[in-house]
């Protein structure tokens, strides 16, 4: 059985760096070195949000990944990657701020060892879009691999083709595409696949259950506990006031 879990990261630093070095062993492994999601300096703001599948002890990450809003010091990831080549993301992130909050969904990786049992791809997409009620958000935005596009689109999210290449462009390397999505409704999950949807709001209404999961090698016993845990307190600018 493995643990799906959900934290505010500052709160939780061990389990953070856990989630770092699984990621940068998977990206090292594909011959990646530089990824604006894989930098750490969100670890030290109480806006980042991190999910975690764990082995049962917990001792163990076999993947996960963030959940990013925008209004602290750190850049969306998206930001970072894309601003040398579109200087229109700021205004995009900016607006979408103002008009209720963003986020982004970044980080996302998986181990070998849980590699073709979805639970890199879409089940990990099934419960962002079941955490995002519980965030002061209106819009959410993914800046992703073409891996992970179809899991993208069945999801919710269309493509932003008002910036770059109609929404694509060649990250992190000059021979791969990576393309900027958005999720218009994440109250509503109107805009997601109907079987996608039922998923997605069956984990939010139940954000507590333990479901057999069926990927492509198999299926896989998955303990879900989606209530975002944080040990502090901070008030909605995001500072910590205790």
């Amino acid at each position: 059985m493995l643990k799906v879990r959900v934290f505010r990261a500052i709160d939780y630093p061990e389990e953070c760096m856990q989630y770092v070095n699984g990621h940068r062993k998977v990206l090292e492994a594909y011959g990646v070195t530089k990824v604006t999601s894989a930098s750490v300096d969100w670890m030290y703001e109480p806006y980042a949000y991190l999910i975690t599948v764990t082995s049962d002890d917990g001792d163990k990450v076999y993947g996960g990944c963030r959940i990013q809003l925008a209004g602290g010091s750190v850049p969306l990831p998206i930001e970072s990657a894309i601003n040398t080549m579109d200087t229109r993301i700021f205004d995009l992130v900016k607006r979408l701020q103002q008009q209720g909050g963003t986020g982004e969904f970044c980080g996302l990786w998986n181990s070998r060892e849980v590699a073709g049992w979805g639970v890199g791809s879409i089940v990990l997409f099934r419960v962002v879009n079941a955490v995002l009620s519980q965030l002061p958000i209106t819009t959410f935005m993914s800046f992703c691999a073409q891996t992970t596009f179809k899991n993208s689109s069945k999801t919710g999210y269309k493509i932003l083709t008002e910036i770059g290449n109609q929404g694509t462009f060649y990250y992190p390397k000059e021979d791969l595409i990576a393309t900027a999505m958005i999720l218009e409704d994440p109250r509503e999950q109107r805009s997601a696949h109907p079987e996608e949807r039922e998923k997605i709001m069956h984990l939010r209404n139940n954000p507590v259950q333990t479901v057999v999961e069926r990927g492509p090698k198999g299926e896989m016993l998955l303990d879900y506990d989606l209530r975002i845990r944080q040990a502090r307190q901070y008030d909605n600018n995001l500072l910590l006031v205790k």
